[in-house]
């Protein structure tokens, strides 16, 4: 005979990568900028909060795994600063996620396709530059280096020509997780 409450199930995970909709979202992505910015790379004190932040659009990455809470994995903003001209700034991988190897590149993909929908012809990024090479395989160039906040940054342009206008940005995108075994919650 079996015991019920050992046997293995598949835990699947996805992560939804969208405009964040919903105040727990928001909350949640501005504790994952603290952590990174703040607690863990030490770049601002308390809050990395700014003026950019009352008019930027907020995206979230959402890990939605089988018989858990969904949680906020990643964030990025965005804004326009003139007509046509979009940046995309403070993006933040939570460290446990950063292997996927996805997350990242899919909040880039739809911060900048989202962008392009609401009429961007330039979208641009002051990038770390340890991530300069994942930008540069996701099609940007580096227009300039600069210090900023006392860290290396190259000043990044996106080719839009490879991120399609994306229309539907409160569903977004999703990446799959990698399938898991596991107990039953």
């Amino acid at each position: 005979m079996t015991d019920d409450l050992c046997v293995e199930v598949p835990v699947s995970t996805v992560f939804r990568i969208r405009w964040a909709t919903t105040p727990w979202e928001a909350a949640e992505a501005m504790r994952l900028r603290r952590a990174v910015f703040c607690a863990e790379q030490g770049i601002f004190d308390a809050d990395d909060r700014d003026d950019i932040d009352d008019l930027a659009q907020l995206l979230v990455a959402v890990k939605c795994e089988t018989g858990h809470d969904d949680v906020v994995v990643g964030t990025v903003r965005i804004h326009e600063s003139e007509p046509g001209v979009w940046f995309g700034s403070r993006l933040a991988v939570d460290a446990a996620h950063r292997n996927h190897g996805k997350i990242g590149a899919t909040l880039i993909r739809l911060a900048v396709s989202s962008a392009h929908a609401l009429g961007c012809r330039r979208f641009l990024a002051h990038v770390q530059s340890q991530n300069e090479p994942l930008f540069r395989r996701l099609h940007w160039q580096s227009l300039a280096e600069e210090t900023l906040l006392g860290r290396p940054h190259h000043l990044m342009e996106a080719d839009l020509r490879h991120y399609p206008p994306c229309t539907t940005p409160h569903v977004g995108f999703t990446a799959p997780g990698r399938q898991a075994t596991g107990l039953p919650a």
